[in-house]
């Protein structure tokens, strides 16, 4: 229990310092908050109403949703690029050469960026109601889509971090950076799934973000665009299971690549 307290203490010292760092360079998160409301602004108001929903129901309800799920994948790529860097600067070496758990320092960073993430996405939801969208939710459901929303985001940070860690170069931060498109798209946030061919739709269904965006849209009662298939009655279940997932699995390999780490 002891050893539990000192890394949770040790954990949020990191978190603090890295957090110090958004306050000297805070555009990174407002470039994306910048870039959600822009894609809010391209969907909602100039395509918005070329676009009908499975099942009916209004496309600014569907699409606030899948905007905020998106959100939480975008920005793993400064997660990654902020451990690289600090690996290659020397300064991941110092904090190794200190007496502290090796779980402390990725945690620190998922920590402090999972804090940044919640700040982005209060402003998102604000900006959303503002706009005209609304949760018609239970208050009780309402909570829990905003902590699915950050249990996904946290899952990302972890595989953002581990792959800071393996690999270090400017060619790693780059890949990523393509294939977060892809995988950020190719799901539910913008359009319904059941309005694709058949094999996109079911990669659609089966992607993570896809699942965190329709239990969302779910517990806040908006339309889901959904009228069959594996979304439709397990939403919530894979919300929970996906991002469980990639942490049981991403989580040992972060602190095993941060155990191995030379320069």
């Amino acid at each position: 229990m002891n050893a539990v307290a000192a890394t949770l203490r040790q954990n949020w010292v990191i978190t603090l310092r890295d957090l110090k760092h958004w306050q000297r360079e805070p555009w990174t998160p407002v470039f994306g908050i910048a870039f959600s409301v822009m894609l809010v602004l391209v969907f909602g108001y100039l395509l918005g109403g070329a676009i009908s929903l499975p099942g009916g129901g209004d496309y600014l309800a569907y699409l606030m949703p899948g905007i905020f799920a998106l959100s939480m994948m975008f920005g793993i790529e400064a997660t990654m690029s902020a451990i690289a860097n600090d690996s290659k600067k020397g300064v991941t070496d110092r904090f190794r050469s200190l007496p502290i758990s090796g779980a402390a320092v990725p945690l620190g960073r998922a920590g402090a960026d999972l804090m940044n993430s919640a700040a982005e996405l209060a402003v998102l939801m604000v900006g959303g109601l503002l706009i005209g969208w609304s949760a018609s939710g239970s208050v009780g459901a309402t909570v829990l889509g905003v902590v699915l929303l950050l249990w996904l985001r946290f899952a990302m940070l972890v595989l953002g971090v581990f792959l800071g860690l393996a690999f270090r170069g400017e060619g790693g931060v780059t890949a990523v950076q393509v294939l977060v498109w892809p995988l950020g798209f190719l799901s539910n946030v913008l359009v319904a799934p059941e309005s694709m061919p058949g094999w996109l739709a079911f990669l659609a269904q089966w992607n993570p973000i896809s699942a965190t965006a329709a239990a969302c849209r779910e517990l806040f009662g908006n339309p889901t665009g959904i009228t069959g298939g594996v979304l439709a009655d397990h939403a919530l279940l894979l919300a929970v299971l996906w991002p469980a997932v990639l942490t049981v699995v991403f989580l040992p390999l972060t602190a095993r690549a941060y155990r191995r780490l030379s320069r």
